[in-house]
């Protein structure tokens, strides 16, 4: 047996180009589908609710929470069954979860069979972890901060399609976009049976444990190693701050601008094709040039000074000059993933991921009350409307604070090498 085969993770050329666009294309469709029914998805729970705003907002801040919450508890039961059973197996088995699904939700004749719909989304759709373990597995350690990149992009791609194409088709059936991301989905697990090998040879296969397999199991891996959960810290805060684009730009945009929908959208298609360029033509040539550890300082301290320039913009065009200094933002979450992976094993990389995508339900799930409580306190009658900015101002410090977690956690990372099994 090869010594790649012994370890677990397979070289690149072994995956073939096509598994590994399979993987790119999922994340895709994943994000497509999402943003496809984000526009929709508010107007058909008011049309359960015979048009009823006040109570629509109710119900539809508790769909976003429910779905974070099956993130949050889900995401790592998926990574420890990948490492029992393998990635192949759960990739295909959310693609094909979640076009059913979205089937589900097409049809729900009411608003209890909606809300199941967005649970079983937020279990199905727990599969970016176990993407992020595949590409770890078949990708080596010093390439792995430009594939991640790639994830990222694909990302970005969905985050600005999605919307676009799902209130295009919004127009002539609020239901069409389910249709629509079902097909996707499905499509997609079909072809995957077809052109997905395993990444994850069964010698490196280890047992599933509900220790490992809920959210607090997981989370103790991270403890493994200071350095890990300093690591840890650093994309929880990082994914916390981003939280704050989400839940307040187009409360900010509209009351400090006036902008239209449009604008605000238009906007947020800028934001995410600047992304996209920076996943795509600047991740893989900052790590080459200087190096995981200093790209995610600079990429979250590119992060902090573009929310900052948000924050205390006091036209809409110079926000617009904070985008590209914002986007930049990008290389952190790449270098930070490239670094993590290298302080476990190649049976442990589904935990792994299982538990920052934990972090990150948990950002989810608390970010949202955190940035809109703060901008309705200072949007209060008679505060000056400079002060609107301040969500965005807590969310840059919170970003400087994880750019001092990562240098002081990553100081030895120059020297590290990757455990053998």
């Amino acid at each position: 047996m090869a010594a790649s085969e012994e370890s677990g993770t397979l070289p690149p050329k072994r995956a073939g180009r096509q598994a590994l666009a399979f993987i790119f294309i999922t994340v895709l469709l994943d994000m497509l589908a999402l943003g496809m029914v984000a526009p929709v998805l508010p107007n058909l729970v008011k049309g359960f609710l015979h048009g009823n705003t006040s109570s629509t907002a109710v119900i539809y801040g508790l769909f976003l929470t429910v779905f974070a919450l099956m993130q949050f508890f889900f995401s790592p039961m998926i990574g420890s069954l990948s490492d029992r059973f393998g990635r192949r197996p759960l990739i295909l088995a959310s693609n094909l979860g979640l076009g059913l699904n979205y089937v589900l939700m097409a049809w729900a004749p009411n608003l209890a069979w909606l809300f199941v719909g967005r649970v079983v989304s937020g279990v199905t759709g727990a599969s970016f972890g176990t993407a992020s373990a595949y590409i770890a597995d078949t990708t080596p350690p010093e390439e792995r901060a430009h594939a991640f990149g790639m994830l990222g992009a694909a990302f970005g791609v969905g985050f600005v399609l999605g919307p676009a194409i799902g209130g295009y088709l919004g127009e002539f059936d609020p239901k069409l976009p389910f249709w629509v991301a079902a097909g996707f989905s499905l499509a997609n697990a079909a072809y995957g049976l077809f052109v997905l090998p395993e990444s994850l040879s069964k010698a490196c296969r280890r047992g599933f444990s509900w220790k490992n397999a809920n959210p607090i199991g997981a989370l103790s891996l991270l403890r493994r190693h200071l350095e890990l959960l300093g690591l840890a810290g650093v994309v929880f805060l990082s994914n916390l701050a981003q939280v704050s684009l989400g839940s307040i730009v187009v409360l900010y945009a509209t009351h400090r601008y006036g902008w239209s929908t449009g604008k605000v959208g238009a906007t947020m298609a800028v934001v995410g094709v600047a992304l996209i360029v920076v996943q795509v033509g600047v991740v893989g040539r900052a790590v080459r040039r200087f190096g995981a550890r200093a790209s995610l300082i600079c990429g979250l301290c590119f992060g902090a000074a573009g929310l900052y320039i948000a924050g205390f913009a006091r036209t809409g065009e110079m926000f617009w000059l904070g985008i590209p200094v914002l986007a930049l933002w990008g290389i952190s979450g790449a270098a930070a993933q490239g670094i993590i992976t290298r302080h476990v094993s190649s049976s442990e990389q589904g935990q792994l991921q299982g538990a920052t995508a934990s972090l990150v339900a948990i950002a989810e799930v608390i970010g949202p009350s955190i940035f809109t409580l703060t901008f309705a306190y200072f949007v209060r009658p008679g505060m000056p409307a400079g002060l609107a900015g301040a969500p965005f101002l807590l969310a840059a410090t919170i970003l400087a604070a994880a750019a001092v977690l990562a240098f002081v956690v990553t100081r030895g990372e120059r020297d590290y090498q990757p455990p053998t099994e």
